[in-house]
């Protein structure tokens, strides 16, 4: 019977998982150039070595600001320029570590520990520490392996590209169809089987280091799917995330650099 069962729950995660990567392909395909990120400008990009200098048109010193705020978010782009396979590395150890990771694994590990999920943690203390270990191990995986190998394998841009002048609901709707496409390296639209399937094997590893009774396929489909719902939220937050930050000033705003002397 439990044979049974486990054989229905693998056919089942099998099948969400093709339709999670027919779905992307479908996303990629009909992406026109149009609904690209947009993007710092041929002069941002060639002053990329000093942040100060690189603008945004629309006013604002947007791409200053996320260069200034990379601790923060590391995965947002501040020019177009394709990354080597070293830079996707390290952008997935900054990444792994940055305050967004930080603040979702504590966030998410203290709702884990309400509802007391997995159970074999426990409670207190300690439990809570397990949780939060669990969760920035999980993230780690992720990104090592969707933003650096599968990234680097599959020639795709694994940075967050704010598109400027969207309402709400189209902020909305950009959010979640970043979840299903990206950019390859060159700029095209393109599935975004590292976002998609780096937190999949995430998980899947997960299952060797979770407590016995939340390493089933069950846990690794429901963990999987809350991954999923977290991308489009964090998301959601880095398109408005240099608005937010020259609201409540948590970064200086970037001097201007001084002209040179004729």
């Amino acid at each position: 019977m439990q044979n049974n069962q486990g054989a229905g729950m693998r056919r089942l995660f099998l099948t969400f998982a093709v339709c999670c990567f027919l779905c992307a392909g479908s996303v990629a395909q009909q992406s026109s150039s149009s609904n690209l990120p947009d993007a710092p400008s041929a002069t941002a990009q060639t002053k990329s070595a000093t942040p100060a200098e690189s603008t945004d048109q629309s006013g604002g010193g947007l791409f200053s600001v996320l260069s200034k705020s990379s601790w923060v978010f590391p995965t947002l782009a501040t020019n177009t320029g394709p990354l080597s396979p070293g830079q996707k590395f390290e952008l997935a150890c900054r990444n792994s570590v940055s305050l967004a990771t930080i603040g979702g694994a504590l966030i998410g590990s203290a709702f884990s520990q309400a509802i007391n999920t997995p159970e074999g943690y426990g409670q207190g203390a300690e439990g809570y520490g397990k949780r939060v270990g669990a969760d920035m191990a999980r993230s780690a995986s992720g990104n090592l392996i969707g933003n650096f190998a599968i990234a680097s394998v599959m020639h795709e841009d694994p940075r967050f590209y704010v598109k400027k002048n969207l309402s709400f609901k189209q902020a909305v709707k950009y959010s979640a169809i970043r979840v299903f496409a990206t950019r390859s390296d060159s700029g095209k639209p393109v599935a975004n089987y590292a976002g998609l399937v780096g937190p999949l094997a995430a998980e899947a590893l997960a299952t060797t280091y979770y407590p016995e009774g939340n390493n089933g396929v069950g846990d690794m489909f429901t963990r999987y799917a809350s991954d999923i719902g977290w991308q489009f939220g964090g998301n959601l937050l880095r398109q408005y995330w240099p608005n937010i930050n020259r609201k409540i000033h948590l970064l200086p705003a970037p001097e201007p650099t001084p002209k040179k002397s004729q």
